[in-house]
């Protein structure tokens, strides 16, 4: 099974979750008669409409009876992307490393098919070198054994492949200086970082933008947020904010849009990714 297809299913799970929250929705069948109608709970059918649990097929089967959804060829497309929405991804077999709220996360990144980003702290995880890979998971798990953090690093340059596939998904980055100014590693693994940068920023399918400390205050005041666009239809875009101990994924339209103009306002600030170059080579000259 190829990396795309198994990174579908998460996209799937939450379609399908999509569909059966419309159809709930249309019929005015609340949550928790929906539950007792598969004999679960209304936080259950939460979980199934926001695509966080796998589906049984008795369940999604119980749940179309119960909305009225009798045309054959319409079940049947919904309980063929219940079965599709099963398939394991490739990321579960790092499952003892990645914690269970970014599964969801990873899964989403490997199906979209636009990601745009801003990232305060430290290099975007898509265009870490695997040193300072090893020097961002060291600081930020200090007591880590050191098998769980080459794993981690692993799956990290596992996900990087989505920017060299055969239909690469579209990444634009927008960096505050102060992720290149902070060091991670040694001299010579920030040197490298930023012979990455330069390099990956080449590539067709990369926007590499970094704002400058000389540009003063910007758009991205409330700091680091991740966008993800897919070209499946009837899936929203989704805004992703890591925290410590979980995440948010925002999918509200009017909660999107304004993520989507502040990442807008950012690359129409920022220097150009030509102009971007001529920083980071600047940049390596100092170090």
């Amino acid at each position: 099974m190829s990396a795309s297809e198994s990174s579908g299913s998460v996209v799937r799970r939450i379609l399908l979750g999509s569909q059966l929250r419309r159809l709930r929705e249309s019929r005015g069948i609340t949550r928790e008669a929906a539950g007792y109608s598969i004999r679960a709970s209304e936080s259950k059918i939460s979980r199934m409409e926001l695509g966080r649990v796998s589906f049984k097929a008795r369940d999604v089967e119980d749940l179309l009876m119960l909305y009225g959804v009798s045309d054959a060829q319409e079940r049947e497309a919904l309980l063929s992307l219940a079965r599709e929405a099963n398939v394991a991804g490739w990321w579960h077999s790092y499952t003892d490393v990645l914690p269970s709220w970014f599964q969801t996360y990873v899964g989403l990144e490997g199906a979209t098919s636009l990601i745009r980003v801003y990232e305060v702290q430290f290099v975007h995880g898509l265009l870490q070198t695997e040193a300072y890979a090893q020097a961002v998971v060291r600081r930020g798990m200090p007591d880590a054994a050191p098998a769980d953090i080459e794993r981690r690093v692993a799956l990290r340059m596992e996900r990087q492949k989505l920017l060299v596939a055969e239909r690469p998904a579209q990444f634009h980055c927008v960096l505050d200086e102060a992720a290149l100014r902070r060091p991670y590693g040694e001299r010579e693994v920030m040197r490298e970082q930023l012979r990455h940068l330069i390099e990956v920023s080449e590539r067709p399918n990369v926007r590499l933008q970094v704002m400058p400390f000389s540009l003063g205050g910007h758009s991205g005041e409330f700091g680091a947020f991740t966008m993800l666009g897919f070209q499946e239809s009837g899936l929203p875009d989704v805004v992703f904010l890591e925290q410590l101990t979980s995440a948010l994924y925002l999918d509200k339209p009017e909660e999107v849009v304004q993520y989507g103009r502040v990442m807008d306002r950012l690359q129409e600030e920022g220097p150009s990714p030509s102009e971007t170059r001529d920083l980071l080579r600047g940049l390596l000259q100092l170090m």
